[in-house]
């Protein structure tokens, strides 16, 4: 898949440290873009106090 996708050669894959890989998968699928709860009630509330023009 890393050959086929990111364009690795076997060795540059085999070097390569989970991390990194890992690091380039979620760069590349757009993971931890965001998805995670919306803003609560109080955020939001307290959002509004600080910056009232909107």
């Amino acid at each position: 898949m890393a050959g086929a996708v990111l364009g690795w050669s076997p060795k540059r894959f085999w070097r390569a440290t989970p991390a990194e890989l890992q690091g380039v998968v979620t760069a590349m699928t757009g993971a931890g873009q965001g998805g995670g709860d919306p803003p609560s009630p109080a955020t939001l509330a307290r959002l509004r106090e600080m910056y009232p023009d909107g």
